[in-house]
């Protein structure tokens, strides 16, 4: 939930309601007393033309206007130094100098004004950061099947290979080519989610039978790693978008059956706590660095820098958006033992 932004600045209209009244008051002081040094001095006795009373309130007019034209020049110095240091700051900011600070800490306003600039200039930081790592994974994941492709094609188009190698040849060329249609297709699809603001298609079911459901579709990678599955929940009914939770099912399932070693174990649990329904997808023997457990929900991020696992990083992502659609929250727990996602639901 967004955080309610103030109607007024009281203290700012308050600051330069003070500014410009004191700038008044010296004015007039300043004025008063030339008049009163001049009238003591006998100045106006001494003319043969007695000024009237309203040339007297011209002549004060116009010397409050020159004398307060001048203090408002050089009082306005004072005020407009963080002004100037904070649009100089925006200025940086823009450029893309990201790691610009500002520090006004002598009054209570401009410290409300730095935290909220230094808050603003940290939030670009990062999103500066979250973006080159974005490029960086994307280029990276993209990039390796098209030379793959590439590098096998130039070798089937030189000949002199054996009917063995060509039939290799095409399967890894097939291979790439389907990671690269996969690929495109989740990027369209996290696109289209991230576009989303409201959920719809929103219908009660049962989401017990949709998680095994999902188990048996992934029967095939289960089974060739000769996994311990464990899944044992009760029946659970939850009202929300059946085929957008289909996908975050399928996405935590996989990658529990992906970075899990062979003869390993996966666990699916689900289970109700208050108004919440929880569901923990379990795999032994991974590890999810503390550093990188913030990041794995980022787009093309893979805690596996190597990129030796299969996978686009593109998952995760997917399952996040889809929860956030949903009120909910993922959270990710690694030990020892091996790795949680959890997902909470309201019901």
């Amino acid at each position: 939930m967004k955080k309610q932004e103030k109607p007024s600045r009281f203290a700012l209209t308050l600051l330069f309601s003070i500014v410009v009244f004191i700038i008044l008051l010296i004015t007039m002081i300043i004025v008063a007393a030339i008049f009163l040094i001049l009238v003591k001095l006998g100045l106006f006795a001494d003319l043969a033309y007695q000024p009237s009373t309203d040339i007297i309130i011209v002549l004060i007019a116009i010397a409050s206007t020159v004398i307060g034209t001048g203090l408002t020049f050089f009082a306005s110095k004072i005020p407009l130094k963080p002004a100037n240091k904070l649009i100089n700051a925006m200025n940086r900011l823009s450029k893309g100098d990201f790691s610009t600070r500002i520090g006004f800490r002598k009054f209570a306003l401009g410290k409300e004004i730095a935290d909220s600039f230094n808050t603003m200039a940290s939030e670009l930081q990062k999103t500066e950061q979250l973006r080159s790592e974005f490029i960086n994974n994307f280029s990276h994941e993209f990039k390796t099947p098209i030379v793959s492709i590439a590098g096998f094609a130039k070798l089937l188009k030189k000949g002199n290979v054996t009917e063995e190698q060509r039939q290799e040849y095409l399967s890894i060329i097939e291979e790439e080519s389907l990671r690269l249609s996969q690929m495109a297709t989740a990027v369209l699809n996290l696109t289209k989610i991230e576009n989303q603001e409201i959920l719809t298609d929103v219908k009660n079911y049962n989401l017990s039978e949709q998680i095994r459901t999902c188990i048996l579709m992934l029967e095939e990678k289960w089974a060739e790693k000769n996994l311990n599955l464990i899944v044992n929940f009760d029946e659970y009914d939850i009202e929300a978008n059946e085929d957008m939770l289909k996908q975050v099912w399928l996405n935590l399932i996989d990658n529990a059956i992906k970075f899990v070693p062979e003869n390993g174990t996966v666990e699916v649990s689900v289970q109700t706590e208050e108004k919440h329904i929880k569901v923990c997808v379990f795999n032994s023997g991974s590890f999810v660095p503390e550093e990188s457990r913030d990041k794995i929900f980022n787009k093309f991020y893979q805690a596996d820098e190597s990129h030796y696992s299969h996978g686009n990083g593109i998952g995760l992502a997917v399952a996040k958006k889809i929860i956030e659609l949903h009120k909910g929250e993922i959270q990710v727990f690694s030990d020892d033992k091996g790795t949680y996602f959890t997902v909470i639901l309201t019901v």
